[in-house]
């Protein structure tokens, strides 16, 4: 029996519930022949009570994750995360992380470790639904395009627009369950979805592609009404954020934006807070992936999922060898809202 040495970074909800569920898993990850141990635990506030968490692995000394067989990255953001993440990644540890904004604006220092496969993040877009290896599994196939539905906040809140809540009544119903921050900016703004899909992009189409250019094609859903819900619901349509990466113009275009769907599109027909993802391809056609997209418990099954993948001996998520040559039509073009 192995010991495998676990270092945590972040110990907020899918933090805390990590830790839940390695005690849960514990036998089955020693049939495997690992014995989990969790060995620190870094966060902003030791003195602050983390239920289920031993008081004496929590630290806030960034170097006291240096001792691990392995980091787990649930902190966010990706200055301080990023930096440790790397020295980690530097030292040949492997590192699990669910961290979308890390993966899509630190990307060219974290390439070359995805690459030599030593970098997990099936939790950074979708959390628990497995859209990350499922995509890595279609790489036998030509891409046409994709859309998704890649953030549960903004569908929570479309979901009130259309039934005649107020946009800022709809915000905050959603900040009282948890489903948005304070600040709901990066949630609103796109720019979570935005995340996500330039994670997917280097997954299906270009290992290169460029956060910077998501960012610049990224609208958010604050100028909704109930009103232009309405309207749309009236010709048969509904309005979703939707992220999508299509070819444009001799080049791979990825776009999130409010868009106008047909009311019985595979994306439309998503309530509440779930995440759904389209693709369509040359050889397999159109796949339809669903299932919740945020929460502790979720979030975490897929970070330990990803624990199971690295103790058996596979590699971590590697970004498409090189760019997919342009497919020669677009299959579907969306309505901006």
């Amino acid at each position: 029996m192995e010991t495998l040495r676990i270092a945590l970074l972040g110990a907020g909800t899918v933090g805390g519930s990590l830790v839940e569920l390695l005690e849960a898993h514990q036998k089955r990850l020693e049939a495997l022949g690992y014995r989990p141990e969790l060995v620190s635990v870094l966060v902003r506030d030791a003195g602050k009570p983390r239920p289920g968490i031993p008081p004496h692995l929590l630290t806030t000394d960034p170097g006291a994750v240096a001792e691990a067989d392995v980091l787990i990255e649930v902190m966010g953001g990706s200055k301080l995360a990023g930096d440790l993440v790397l020295r980690a990644l530097e030292a040949d540890t492997p590192v699990i992380t669910a961290n979308k904004a890390l993966l899509a604006e630190r990307w060219r220092e974290l390439r070359g470790y995805a690459e030599d496969g030593l970098l997990y993040y099936e939790a950074s877009v979708m959390a628990g639904t497995p859209v990350i290896g499922a995509l890595q599994s279609l790489w036998g196939n030509r891409l046409l395009e994709l859309h998704g539905i890649l953030n549960g906040t903004c569908n929570y809140i479309l979901n009130r627009l259309e039934a005649g809540i107020p946009y800022p009544q709809a915000l905050k119903e959603a900040q009282d369950k948890g489903y948005a921050e304070a600040d709901p900016t990066l949630d609103v703004g796109g720019f979570d979805a935005a995340h996500k899909l330039t994670v997917l992009s280097r997954l299906t189409v270009d290992p290169d592609f460029a956060w910077e250019e998501v960012r610049a094609n990224t609208r958010g859903i604050e100028h909704l009404t109930p009103e232009l819900l309405n309207e749309a619901r009236a010709n048969g349509q509904v309005i979703r954020l939707v992220a999508s990466l299509f070819p444009e113009g001799g080049r791979w275009v990825g776009k999130v934006r409010p868009v106008r769907l047909p009311a019985n599109h595979p994306l439309a027909l998503m309530g509440s807070v779930r995440n759904a993802l389209l693709c369509r391809t040359q050889e397999a056609g159109e796949l339809v992936f669903s299932g919740a997209g945020a929460g502790g418990h979720v979030t975490a099954s897929a970070v330990l999922g990803d624990l199971y993948r690295l103790v058996a001996g596979q590699p971590g998520h590697l970004p498409i060898p090189n760019a997919l040559p342009l497919p020669g039509t677009r299959v579907e073009a969306l309505e901006e809202a």
